[in-house]
């Protein structure tokens, strides 16, 4: 619940007198005429145009909305569904151990922590005691958590959709498979960085119980390899982006069982992947062909397009220009030309000549300008 605008008190309070002297029907000089009575004042107005209002503000400023009545405080404690930490540089831990009890709704929670870790595993524990509905989660750069914390969640908040634990370098490869065996709705998952927790073994327990993955991120975990990737491709089939920058274990055999196993793949970050070669590109090329039947059987009626659109291969210095603008070729919203780079290629001076057909297409739109045909 994160506006754009940060709203103070004298706002609202302005907003609210404006409402009150709108004239026409439905309006008195009395007040608001609204259904379930008359608002005089703020501590009148409904529940849900409570939670209306406030959708549009900061969560600094809704907390301050918990002073203004003990009605507002109320409606406020059932009815928010997202809650954002963020913005708390201090006592964070004290913060939710004290509020999260009573926000029973919550359905997404960000605690990411930009400063020094406040988190411990005792705030962790009661949000899974107490915040059973909660789909998204973000505890990333949470360096004090345990695995104390990925076994409560376990039991506590079987419904998470999207999690983040990017960051959070203490927790064991045990607790995530322990972990996703009972959050099998996972859509989402961050582990960049959870080098110690992102192993291959981890990975298989995500491809046996987390079939509805879509989005994961292993950037720079280093003992990931191609057994994870591989278990991960045959687990999860509806993988849609994959981020394996940094990890440097990996080869061919990854990439290939993505493209062959996972039609819907949108996005891959193979950034500083040395081992990747052109076996994987001409692989990725020709996954656009064996999967266009499929893809076109599930996805009719929909203006979605298929294919990569977004490929990071920096740093993969063993591939050649032709691989590479082969898979260029073969998914149109690969591009590298000006400002819609998703294409990326960063230290790889040898695929310099690689371009996507927008991009020959100004070239050879400029050429033309400046030498035209006498």
């Amino acid at each position: 619940m994160v506006g754009k605008d940060n709203l103070k008190t004298e706002d609202l309070n302005l907003c609210f007198e404006k409402l009150m002297m709108l004239g026409g029907s439905g309006f008195g000089k009395g007040g608001v005429k609204m259904e379930g009575g008359v608002i005089n004042e703020w501590k009148d107005i409904p529940m849900e145009l409570l939670l209306q209002i406030l959708s549009l503000v900061d969560d600094q400023t809704v907390f301050m909305a918990f002073g203004v009545c003990r009605g507002w405080r109320d409606a406020i404690f059932l009815g928010l569904t997202h809650l954002s930490l963020i913005w708390c540089n201090k006592n964070m831990n004290n913060l939710v151990l004290s509020l999260v009890p009573k926000f029973t709704k919550l359905q997404s929670l960000t605690l990411r922590q930009e400063k020094k870790p406040q988190l411990e595993d005792n705030a962790v524990e009661t949000i899974a005691n107490c915040c059973h509905d909660l789909q998204i989660l973000d505890l990333s750069k949470s360096f004090k958590l345990t695995d104390r914390s990925l076994y409560a969640l376990a039991h506590g908040c079987p419904n998470l959709t999207k999690l983040n634990i990017s960051g959070c370098t203490a927790f064991s490869d045990d607790a995530l498979a322990y972990l996703v065996r009972f959050c099998r709705r996972l859509k989402s998952l961050n582990l960049c960085g959870c080098d110690r927790t992102a192993s291959d073994s981890a990975l298989q327990a995500i491809g046996l119980y987390c079939s509805q993955l879509q989005t994961l991120n292993l950037g720079w975990c280093e003992n990931v390899s191609d057994v994870g990737v591989m278990s991960l491709a045959y687990g999860c089939p509806d993988l849609r982006s994959v981020d394996l920058c940094g990890c440097v274990l990996i080869t061919d055999d990854s990439v290939i069982a993505l493209a062959n196993r996972c039609p819907h793949l949108r996005s891959l970050g193979l950034y500083y992947c040395q081992n990747i070669t052109d076996r994987a590109m001409y692989s990725l090329a020709h996954s656009r062909v064996n999967n266009k039947t499929t893809m076109w059987e599930s996805m009719k009626g929909m203006n979605d397009e298929e294919g990569l659109r977004t490929l990071n291969i920096s740093q993969c210095t063993a591939l050649t220009p032709p691989a590479v603008q082969a898979v260029c070729d073969s998914f149109p919203s690969l591009h590298t030309c000006s400002g819609r780079h998703s294409l990326i290629m960063s230290g790889c001076l040898n695929l310099m000549s690689v371009h996507c057909a927008c991009a020959v297409q100004a070239h050879r739109t400029a050429t033309t300008f400046l030498h035209p045909a006498h």
